[in-house]
């Protein structure tokens, strides 16, 4: 019974930069991270966070993109930087605690000017 709440989506122009935060609730987590989807593909890791603080990115954003965790404020966000239309997607914060994976409900994110 976790609870994820997401924010931080919405429309930036390309080249912009956006944060997209997730807190949870409700248990210890292993690892956080965030995954997207675009319309007609298949669900993608963007990045990933093991509580050890242990990192792992998507050849799609690496060198552009930064996850980090508030461990006081059990928050995972995802800094995006050098935006482009390709990142257009539904962006899904991922949590793996002792019971398994535990999804949110999704944030859209729409580059475009």
């Amino acid at each position: 019974q976790v609870q994820l709440v997401e924010s931080g989506g919405g429309l930036v122009q390309p080249g912009g930069s956006l944060r997209l935060s997730c807190a949870a609730s409700g248990s210890i987590f292993y690892a956080m991270g965030w995954y997207r989807q675009a319309p007609g593909k298949e669900r993608e890791l963007v990045a990933r966070i093991t509580r050890g603080g242990d990192t792992n990115y998507a050849d799609s954003v690496k060198g552009r993109s930064t996850i980090s965790i508030d461990n006081a404020k059990n928050t995972v966000y995802l800094q995006m930087n050098s935006l482009k239309p390709e990142d257009t997607a539904v962006y899904y914060c991922n949590v793996a605690t002792i019971r398994g994976y535990n999804w949110g409900k999704g944030t859209p994110v729409t580059v475009s000017s």
